[in-house]
């Protein structure tokens, strides 16, 4: 697809991912809006970067998502490419005797309901758009559970669902509006510090990303996801205890 002259809105987009996107795609006519729920974060980003404004939302929030949505139409008149990337992730043992289910419906609100909303509200916007994009952040934890983050990972396997569903409804619908789906490993963000893995850089999921649109590529896997793609897809039961340290 073209990526040019687009009016682009990341979520999450004051650090990590988010703001590598945001570097990646700022230019060549396109305007940014970064989302987030911390404005110095935001400011900072957008401070460093052409033709990028921010407004202050946490997406969990309805109002704060009616409110983005319509400085998104105020500001811009219109929406080309969605980037949803806000998430959070948690680590503990999924026995614990307490606390998993206010954790999950942490991680559920933030990672997939969220996302499933501030898309019914802008789908509107990016239908009119002659050639728009909706870019969903997931992870190799989507097809592939790690247990250190187990309703972490049961979050980005609903969102891969929902986003194969609305990809192949939009293909009927309105095939202007592609539907891209991410799967990193590990990356190195603020998110991440506490986990002790091996990391690949925001700014190469960026590159990523950029590449596969310009392809038309769906699904984008960068760093070892794809290697531990293919192996799932040849052995999935093995892989997955592969994965979590478990003898196959």
């Amino acid at each position: 697809m073209n990526i040019e002259n687009k009016t682009i809105l990341i979520t999450g987009g004051g650090t990590g991912i988010g703001f590598s996107i945001a570097k990646k795609l700022s230019g060549n006519g396109n305007n940014i809006v970064l989302a987030g729920r911390r404005e110095d974060k935001l400011k900072s980003a957008a401070a460093q970067l052409q033709n990028t404004s921010y407004i202050v939302a946490d997406v969990t929030k309805e109002a704060d998502v009616e409110n983005l949505v319509k400085q998104v139409k105020h500001q811009f008149g219109g929406l080309d490419i969605l980037v949803n990337n806000a998430g959070v992730v948690t680590a503990y043992p999924l026995d614990s005797e307490e606390g998993v289910y206010e954790k999950a419906k942490f991680e559920m609100d933030l990672n997939y309901l969220s996302v499933v909303r501030l898309t019914e509200k802008l789908l509107p916007l990016l239908k009119a758009s002659k050639d728009a994009a909706i870019i969903n952040i997931e992870s190799i934890v989507s097809y592939l559970p790690a247990t250190v983050i187990a309703t972490y990972s049961a979050t980005k396997a609903a969102l891969h669902s929902y986003s194969q569903s609305l990809r192949l409804v939009l293909q009927k619908t309105n095939p202007s509006v592609k539907v891209f789906e991410v799967f990193p490993p590990f990356v190195d963000t603020d998110m991440t510090k506490g986990f002790d893995a091996d990391k690949l850089s925001p700014d190469e999921v960026a590159q990523d990303i950029y590449t596969a649109l310009q392809n038309n590529d769906y699904s984008v896997r960068p760093g070892r996801t794809k290697e531990v793609y293919q192996s799932f897809l040849q052995s999935p039961e093995v892989t997955l205890k592969k994965f979590n340290g478990v003898e196959a």
